[in-house]
């Protein structure tokens, strides 16, 4: 059984859904620590002034944050949902493919979400749906799996009864292969092309930004 997992960000990118797509299990990581400078709350889309970022706002702590526990600051700034939901319309609203996907994202925006967790999970298995991805999802935070980086990650595979782990390719860099090696778990890694579409863009393609681009620009289609 291949197992792999991901932090759950915001919007992923449509890399993300490829490792979900190829791991009969995922696990979706938010038992470690949240940055406030990464994908978790944020990631970038394409409007007609080019690439723009959409920030999820996330209260204030001294103390580190699990992102489980990561709150959106709804009182600071309330009106981020209608910002959000007003950016995609006004870049996406002439894609081929905006009235397939318009509503699920809209009914999203018009909700009240106190948790960043909660939020990118309705988003994802939405996304998954739009994508025809059927896959379990596990929280590692359901999970008694211990350690940290590496040794989590093998620990989960035990657990989870996975002989094979599906990293990210980055992850080569850092990822200590031998403590797979020695628990009889392969490694693989991910190796994810993006695909090229027709964007709403005529600067040419951009790549990696987040999956409503490919949604909205190519309806889902397998890649």
């Amino acid at each position: 059984m291949i197992a792999a997992g991901h932090q759950p960000n915001y919007l992923p990118w449509l890399g993300f859904f490829d490792k979900m797509q190829q791991a009969d299990l995922f696990i979706i990581e938010d038992n470690i620590q949240f940055e406030r400078q990464g994908f978790i709350s944020r990631n970038k889309i394409m409007t007609a002034q080019g690439v723009r970022w959409l920030s999820v706002p996330i209260e204030h702590t001294n103390n580190p944050l699990l992102i489980k526990d990561a709150k959106i600051a709804n009182q600071s700034k309330p009106r981020w949902r209608h910002k959000h939901w007003a950016t995609l319309k006004h870049s996406y609203c002439k894609s081929p493919y905006w009235v397939d996907f318009a509503d699920f994202f809209e009914e999203t925006y018009q909700q009240e979400w106190t948790y960043l967790m909660d939020l990118n999970m309705h988003l994802i298995r939405g996304i998954m749906g739009f994508l025809n991805i059927d896959k379990p999802l596990v929280l590692g935070s359901s999970l008694c799996a211990e350690g940290k980086k590496t040794e989590l990650l093998v620990n989960q595979c035990k657990q989870v009864g996975a002989n094979i782990q599906l990293a990210g390719k980055g992850s080569k860099d850092y990822i200590n292969q031998t403590l797979f090696t020695k628990q009889g778990i392969e490694l693989i890694f991910q190796e994810f092309t993006p695909p090229k579409y027709s964007q709403t863009t005529t600067e040419g393609f951009v790549d990696n930004l987040s999956v409503v681009d490919y949604l909205f620009c190519t309806g889902g289609k397998p890649w």
